[in-house]
């Protein structure tokens, strides 16, 4: 219903081969938004059969393999985007606090900047090992 929701909120999910994903999607209504999700989202091509959708997984081709880690970086950059606006919106509750010391606000403003650079850096750790495993390196 335009929100983003998990999958595996929307139905079950099964491998009934290596290379084939299986998804049986419990509300009518969704199909066509999971289907459209998996095409724009992962570039797979899904085919629907009433509330099931069954996707197979192209082979990991080196052109594929890039693909992966292009959309890979793509979803780790979104991430830090959504982080640094996170911390943009404590900064600014933190700054608007009324009643706390300028030392105090400096202390908690670092420790705001210290938990952005944490996850942050967890994002590019977990980017950088999930690329090596797509690539095979």
């Amino acid at each position: 219903y335009g929100s983003k929701v998990p999958l595996k909120q929307l139905g079950s999910i099964s491998v009934p081969e290596a290379n084939q994903i299986v998804i049986q999607v419990w509300d009518a209504n969704a199909v066509s938004a999971v289907e459209k999700a998996l095409m724009e989202n992962l570039n797979l091509t899904p085919q629907r059969q009433g509330n099931l959708i069954r996707v197979n997984l192209p082979p990991l081709t080196e052109e594929r393999r890039k693909e992966l880690v292009k959309l890979l970086h793509k979803m780790a950059e979104e991430a830090r985007v959504r982080i640094r606006n996170i911390r943009r919106e404590a900064k600014e509750l933190i700054e608007d606090m009324e009643g706390v010391s300028e030392d105090e606000i400096k202390r908690a403003l670092d420790r705001l900047q210290k938990l952005t650079d944490k996850y942050i850096e967890e994002i590019n750790q977990l980017t950088e090992a999930k690329e090596k495993e797509i690539l095979g390196a």
